[in-house]
């Protein structure tokens, strides 16, 4: 009943806009009795509804979130510095929106549309609200397409898929943002439009995201929309729900879109910020009663369509920081129940220069093999549960004299897998590639080969893979299935490959 309430607000505002019948009435202007830090209250404004955008006399935009009888209260997207009690506020005679559309690619603007880039002013384009209803169940297709990133670790051991929301998780300082980028570096010739949200970062850490989407050539692609650690609670509140509806847009016209919130812990902090001075009741940890909401229907908005409805899909990349490994925290716990699965990057790892320091063990994808093509799925089912045992074998491994044949043999191959998912930054991996390594890996072709060599072999298997089997190649690449007579095919040439490399004196 709200939703449809709401709906016809937003359609009415929008028709009013678009023929430029909304005209002030007295019940239109209000006065600001209140001025409360990124918040105000206002007096009169006897029409005005939830989720409205107003202007104060000074050009202070804000959006209404409260209304009381006698009083609204409003986020304000901007310092509010020089507001002051008994100023005048007027209503805009819409919902708050964003541009959207084509020439926002390579673009870099904040979430009310203002450009961010110095390259002048975006071009008339359609606007959309900022919050859009999730679409329905029946509007939805299973997901069943994969969304490659490139590195080893994620694709071959938890895949996501396109349409599929996964958390990216861990402490400061872990490498959180760089999988993101390296995921949607990863996207360059798929036609796949990537938006990158950032929300409460400093300013020194947007310029060194945008020199690298720049220097690898991702921008052409890509939305980036920032609010900075500076810049109003307001402003932040906002961002990711901006960001969602200009991915919404390319979703409707029947593309693949990839989404990164970067990232929603500083998101629920300028929330709570927001609401405590809005004088709603806190709950745990001082967070309102609807932190939980926020993030839903923020996440609840990427999937993928229905065919008839464009079959497109948005992917969403959502990243949370935990503190001291902490992921039973308020804010973690919640955005896990809410996505697909997780990404868990281990401090630990980290340190020992294990990158990307995914922890397999605490790493999910809800989706799982249906988010891969079939060459990858049937290649390494068992290899995510070897690689968690050995993880627990080599920490048993440290307390014990002496062990068996069969626990050294799976302590020895788990190193190889280890050192076979280390992979440097922007060093993404097409499909064949990565499934003649972890076939490789599989067959025990590498175990024999000292650990410091693997990286040595796993290039020789990618230079020879692509030099003698296109055909292969480009069966994997189109999704087909691997028959008996490929892998044995594969399984030669790696042989004859790693054979070279021996002869040449190599491991």
């Amino acid at each position: 009943m709200l939703k449809t309430s709401l709906a016809k607000t937003r359609n009415a505002f929008a028709s009013a806009l678009a023929s430029h019948e909304f005209s002030l009435t007295a019940e239109d202007v209000g006065r600001i009795i209140a001025v409360t830090g990124p918040v105000a209250m206002a007096s009169g404004l006897a029409g005005v509804t939830s989720e409205e955008l107003v202007r104060a006399e000074d050009g202070t935009l804000g959006i209404v979130a409260g209304l009381e009888p006698g009083k609204a209260g409003i986020i304000l997207l901007g310092s509010g510095y020089s507001l002051k009690a008994g100023h005048e506020v007027k209503r805009l005679g819409r919902v708050a929106d964003i541009v959207v559309g084509e020439a926002l690619l390579g673009r870099v603007i904040d979430a009310t549309g203002k450009p961010l880039d110095e390259r002048g002013s975006i071009p008339d384009q359609p606007r959309s609200p900022l919050e859009n209803p999730a679409p329905a169940i029946m509007e939805r297709l299973p997901v069943a397409a994969p969304l490659a990133t490139g590195i080893k670790v994620i694709d071959a051991l938890i895949p996501i898929g396109q349409g599929q929301r996964e958390l990216i998780l861990g402490d400061r300082q872990t490498g959180k943002t760089s999988i993101a980028l390296d995921a949607i570096v990863n996207q360059r010739d798929k036609n796949v439009i990537c938006i990158y949200a950032a929300i409460g970062q400093r300013e020194s850490a947007v310029a060194k995201v945008l020199h690298e989407l720049r220097e690898h050539g991702a921008m052409p692609y890509t939305v980036v929309v920032v609010a900075g650690g500076q810049d109003a609670p307001g402003l932040q509140y906002i961002t990711p729900y901006a960001a969602t509806s200009i991915g919404e847009y390319f979703m409707r016209q029947g593309r693949d879109v990839l989404i990164v919130y970067d990232d929603l812990t500083r998101h629920a902090r300028a929330y709570r910020e927001i609401s405590l001075l809005l004088e709603r009741s806190p709950g745990r940890e001082a967070y309102p009663g609807d932190i939980f909401y926020i993030h839903s229907r923020l996440l609840e908005r990427s999937t993928h369509l229905r065919l008839d409805l464009g079959g497109g899909s948005m992917t969403a990349l959502p990243i949370v920081e935990t503190e001291a490994q902490n992921l039973s925290a308020y804010i973690p716990t919640n955005i896990i129940s809410i996505t697909d699965g997780q990404i868990y990057l281990s401090p630990e790892l980290f340190a020992k220069g294990m990158l990307p320091a995914v922890d397999v063990g605490k790493s999910v994808s809800r989706v799982g093999g249906k988010a891969q093509k079939e060459a990858y799925r049937d290649l390494v089912g068992q290899l995510r549960l070897s690689y968690a045992q050995f993880e627990e074998l080599e920490t048993f491994a440290r307390f014990a004299t002496r062990l068996d044949d069969n626990t050294q043999k799976a302590i020895e191959r788990g190193k190889r897998v280890r050192e076979a998912l280390r992979q440097d930054r922007y060093s993404s991996l097409k499909e064949y590639e990565q499934v003649a390594v972890m076939l490789a890996l599989t067959a025990g072709l590498l175990d024999r080969i000292e650990v410091k060599k693997i990286k040595e072999a796993e290039m020789v298997i990618k230079e020879a893979v692509l030099r003698d089997l296109p055909h292969i190649c480009a069966k994997i690449h189109r999704g087909g299935k691997l028959d008996a007579h490929d892998r044995e095919t594969l399984l030669d040439l790696c042989e004859t490959a790693l054979a070279r490399l021996f002869a040449k004196g190599g491991p």
